[in-house]
């Protein structure tokens, strides 16, 4: 394998910067394996880099790659990695997985009967369902307001909090809103009125800001309290004392779960569309739309 197709990005700016071009193959490092990529999932990290929105805080040099996060089948093992052998199906986080191949930092095995393109799309999701839920502090017999409820971390939050015994009220579009019920949480629709409809549930212990809408000062007079409150989109949160939730916990601890809970069939998250390699930039521009129902996946 002397070069390897990878999509890059030579300048920040809007989708149109995505190229796919001719690249050096990757190698695995210490403790890294490298994977023949047959799916990487679409994040809001992406277009957000590819954007330039993370320079300031942590800066990148150009051209570079972009995913973080992909399935396929292992190729080369780095030193030091044991437990896994070339030609295991995996999963995992690593860089540049919008590629032919990729390195991969942290992975697990993927669990049997499950697809590159639905597996691709579970680290960064499970990660973060599992940090913000355990943030939020909210027990087993609560009530949780999620808003954004039908994205891939909402699709996450909603099994995995139901699988802990909590009670769920998701706020979704109106075409979402089987979907969400179908995740075992209670639903209704964003817009006018929308507090009311909630208040009618009952009372609520505590809520997750997925989407990033504007709803932070509702959800803490819903809740009652801005500790009870946690936004992973909205960067003006703390004006309201309310927590952003930017970093990420252990990501081999969010892995182990999502198997152990996929295996039990307790998570499941769809992939509402896949896209070939080269249909990147089509990629970022529906996943910055939003309303996404599950994960959007790149198809290597």
């Amino acid at each position: 394998m002397a070069g390897t197709k990878k999509v890059i990005f030579a300048e920040f700016g809007g989708p149109d910067v995505l190229r796919l071009t001719d690249a050096d193959e990757p190698h695995a490092g210490p403790g890294q394996i490298r994977i023949a990529v047959r799916a990487a999932a679409v994040n809001a990290h992406d277009w957000r880099l590819r954007e330039g929105q993370f320079q300031q805080a942590r800066p990148i040099e150009l051209p570079a790659g972009i995913g973080i996060e992909g399935a396929g089948v292992v190729d080369e093992i780095g030193a030091g990695v044991t437990g896994f052998e070339v030609g295991d199906r995996v999963f995992g986080e690593g860089s540049s997985t919008f590629a032919e191949y990729a390195v991969l930092s942290v992975w697990a095995r993927m669990p049997e009967g499950l697809a590159f393109e639905e597996a691709a799309g579970y680290p960064s999701v499970v990660e973060t369902a599992l940090r913000v839920l355990h943030e939020v502090g909210v027990r087993p017999g609560q009530t949780l307001l999620v808003s954004g409820a039908s994205g891939g971390a909402g699709s996450a939050v909603l099994q995995v909090a139901r699988d802990r015994g909590i009670k769920v009220i998701g706020t979704a579009g109106a075409a979402d809103q089987d979907y969400v019920r179908s995740l075992g949480a209670l639903a209704t629709t964003y817009g006018e009125g929308w507090v009311e409809r909630v208040r009618r549930f009952g009372p609520v212990d505590a809520a997750l800001d997925l989407a990033g809408s504007g709803v932070v000062r509702e959800l803490v007079e819903l809740t009652g309290d801005p500790r009870k409150v946690i936004s992973i989109a909205d960067l003006g949160a703390p004006e309201f004392g309310v927590r952003f939730s930017g970093v990420a916990g252990s990501l081999p601890d969010a892995l182990a779960e999502a198997v152990g809970l996929i295996a039990r069939g307790r998570l499941r998250i769809p992939v509402e569309k896949t896209y070939p390699l080269a249909e990147t930039a089509a990629a970022h521009v529906d996943s910055q739309a939003g309303h996404t129902r599950g994960r959007r996946v790149i198809a290597v």
